[in-house]
């Protein structure tokens, strides 16, 4: 038993911990923030404020991860962030493609704490700051309502990525909250003031059918004339979570401040959308359905962001600008929204694509005027219109992996983040964030540690790729359809297709590339012909061959480009391959308005058409031949990076036909190996969206499931088995060999067996 005699007062229980970085907030960033920094060996402490991790993305929201990929609905091929955001969005869809959100907090909870570098303190709110000096942070105060004990952690370094900014805000750090001018930054894209000054927060809603009927009784502060709502017609029995993202409110507000108020509307908005959906009789497939579930705190999106030394502006997403400090990238649309939210009568959103993806420079990830203090995930130093891009959490989850290998570099060389703008110390930045698998657009430093660049390296077969071979479906020429594929330096190879055609008809062929290196968007088109398909005796499907008068000074990607004939359709394949995708002009209307981005002329972004494939389990390959075939996958690729396609496949495959595909590495002496580091293609393309939406597979069809590494004896030194993440690092313990074998198994569903590097450590 416990007693306490009265007292004048007590103090709370107090805990004071010190630690290498302090990162303050759970959310995507937080969370792989922490797990980079302790994977490089950092003493880490990570904050947050809720019961669960994840920020929006967590059961408590329930929004999707997104970046780069945009839902594949613009020209960002191959753009799912890397690192340790991949790596959680992988094993989420390997264990959870339903899109369970409960399961995807089970998957951030379990990375966290698997690592033992990371002290994670949930339920804990930071509420005080303490300082060393007028720039330097020395420790922050955080309060457990769960445990009722005071936290005083100390650190040499901060990381801020709790969405609001506090510790920047306590500490002094500069920043800024609403739009800037047009004229500040010369965007075009910046916001009249009739639009407003901020984006607002959502709240979402789930629903259920029970298969009998269940009635509906409104809480009194539910929202009774739904006509208050312009868009009020589009409400259906169907759509919820995030789909009903437009559900929003709070732009003209306080975003900070106001958030319990904002809170309360958006439930009196929701309450009243069910109520309108159960009770105004025009949804009767709603009599048996019931309110599942309703997000008990609101999804930010936008509050402050804090100036770093360089500001991320409009013209560095659309004209996609090189930073020589780049450490991460975005991809998103720029995306705004009417701060009158759910009560505008304007779109919910005004999004406008770049023709590619952009670098983010490592300028905005640390405070220009706190020495200690790096900044995370939506406040990072960027402008309104930047922000619209940059604050989705794939992206924000990206940057914060460049944070902390930066702040693990300061910690081993003593130094404050702004010191890493040096040369020397950026190329050793790059180069470490490279080596956690992390994309940097434009950016492949040398690795002089890794042993791969001093091998001759060998493969038991190289994919000539000569043919995706028709199969037994066909595509109707209603609309246009195209192959992205890799074509090398010179002369573009002759192009075969197979057509059919119900009376004689003729088939334009283009032959296109983009204007921007590593990008996707055909924009340019290099040749173009024009075939006769004779009429067809039976339906039979004829071969079709296209040779075009043009080349490419370099290897890189080319769209093959079959144009709309009616009356005529082409043959698929069941071939599915690394590198090599089926595309589409069309629109997704999650994500653009139509198929072709038509800005007014005055905003400063580019006008293009979006071609990009459909989901898995359509998506086929159009079944072409190439002559000569394509060689864009050779056994050296292995020994350098990017670890996904870019300008190239940039990945090792083997024949279709060999039965026990390897890739070996000789040296000229022998080598002692402790690592070997393994990239697999997982679909770099897939979005894989962490919640509501479902996804076809657990594995991706390109990945490997299977990999042995062998000796010079053939001696087995290590075997992975069910494999289906895009990175796997293999302790050896100090093996000493001149040749390293790898056996790659051929993914189960089909494609050839391929590699996107292997990294190997002494």
């Amino acid at each position: 038993m416990i007693t306490g005699d009265a007292v004048d007062r007590r103090e709370l229980k107090r805990e004071a911990l010190s630690f290498d970085l302090v990162i303050v907030g759970g959310g995507m960033a937080g969370v792989c923030g922490a797990v980079t920094a302790a994977r490089a060996g950092l003493r880490v402490a990570l904050v947050q404020d809720r019961p669960v991790l994840g920020g929006n993305a967590s059961s408590e929201v329930r929004l999707w991860v997104l970046g780069a990929t945009s839902h594949m609905g613009n020209n960002n091929r191959w753009a799912r962030e890397g690192g340790v955001i991949d790596e959680i969005l992988v094993e989420n869809t390997w264990r959870n493609p339903e899109g369970n959100p409960l399961i995807f907090d089970t998957v951030l909870l379990e990375i966290v704490s698997r690592e033992p570098n990371i002290t994670l303190l949930l339920n804990t709110a930071v509420h005080d700051v303490a300082k060393s000096g007028p720039d330097t942070i020395a420790a922050v105060r955080a309060f457990c309502s769960q445990n009722s004990t005071v936290y005083d952690l100390s650190a040499p370094l901060f990381c801020d990525a709790s969405g609001d900014g506090i510790v920047a805000f306590m500490a002094g750090a500069a920043f800024r909250m609403g739009a800037e001018a047009r004229e500040e930054f010369g965007e075009g894209f910046a916001p009249p003031p009739d639009y407003g000054q901020l984006l607002g927060h959502s709240i979402y809603f789930y629903s259920k059918d029970t298969g009998r009927p269940v009635r509906f009784v409104p809480p009194a502060f539910a929202l009774m004339d739904i006509a208050q709502v312009p868009r009020w017609r589009t409400f259906n029995a169907r759509d919820f979570g995030c789909r009903l993202w437009w559900i929003e409110y709070g732009g003209r507000r306080d975003t900070v401040h106001d958030t319990e108020a904002i809170k309360w509307e958006l439930w009196r908005v929701v309450y009243g959308v069910w109520n309108h959906i159960k009770n105004s009789g025009n949804f009767p497939e709603a009599e048996t359905m019931t309110l599942e579930w309703v997000g008990t705190i609101p999804g930010k999106r936008e509050s402050r962001r804090f100036e770093g030394d360089y500001i991320l502006r409009q013209q560095d997403l659309v004209e996609q600008r090189r930073h020589e400090d780049a450490v991460s990238f975005g991809g998103w649309s720029i995306d705004l929204h009417p701060a009158d939210g759910v009560y505008s009568d304007k779109p919910g959103c005004n999004q406008w694509h770049s023709k590619g993806v952009f670098q983010i420079p490592y300028r905005c990830m640390f405070s220009r005027n706190m020495a200690n203090l790096f900044l995370a995930g939506r406040i990072i130093s960027a402008s309104h219109v930047a922000f619209g891009s940059t604050r989705v959490m794939g992206t924000c989850a990206h940057g914060a992996q460049a944070v902390a290998i930066a702040a693990a570099l300061c910690t081993e060389l003593g130094l404050r983040p702004r010191d890493l703008l040096q040369p020397e110390l950026m190329w050793r930045l790059q180069r470490d964030l490279l080596r956690t698998g992390q994309h940097i657009p434009g950016v492949d430093v040398a690795d002089e540690e890794d042993l791969t660049a001093q091998a001759t390296i060998t493969a038991s077969s190289t994919l000539a790729l000569n043919a995706l071979p028709p199969g037994a479906q066909t595509v109707a020429l209603d609309d246009a359809v195209g192959m992205l594929v890799p074509l090398g330096a010179g002369p573009a190879p002759a192009v075969s297709f197979w057509a059919r055609a119900e009376g004689e008809a003729s088939v334009t062929v283009q032959l296109r590339t983009c204007s921007r290196e590593e990008s996707f968007t055909p924009d340019v088109t290099l040749a173009e012909q024009t075939v006769t398909i004779p009429a067809g005796a039976g339906g039979a499907l004829q071969r079709v061959t296209v040779r075009f008068d043009a080349g490419l000074p370099a290897a890189r990607y080319g769209m093959v480009c079959l144009l709309p004939a009616p009356g005529v359709a082409v043959a698929l394949s069941d071939m599915r391959c690394t590198g090599v995708l089926s595309i589409r002009p069309k629109v997704n209307i999650a994500v653009a308005k139509s198929a072709v981005q038509t800005p007014p002329p005055d905003i400063g972004v580019d006008a293009f058409e979006f071609w990009f494939p459909e989901r898995r389990p359509g998506g086929k390959n159009v079944a072409m031949a190439f002559d000569p075939p394509l060689r864009a996958f050779a056994a050296g690729e292995v020994a350098r990076g990017p670890e996904r396609p870019t300008s190239a496949v940039n990945a090792w495959a083997a024949a279709a036909d060999d039965e026990r595909p390897w890739v070996e590495l000789r040296w000229a002496q022998p080598r002692r190996i402790a690592r070997v580091v393994l990239c697999f293609d997982t679909d770099f393309d897939h979005p894989m969206e962490s919640v509501l939406m479902g996804h076809p597979e657990t594995r991706m069809p390109f990945c490997a499931p299977g990999v042995r590494l062998l000796d010079g004896a053939g001696t087995v030194l290590a075997t992975l088995s069910d494999n289906h993440q895009t990175r796997r690092e293999v302790a050896l313990r100090g093996v000493m060999t001149d040749i390293l074998r790898v056996e790659v198994d051929h993914p189960i569903e089909g494609p050839p067996a391929a590699l996107f590097r292997v990294r190997v450590f002494g």
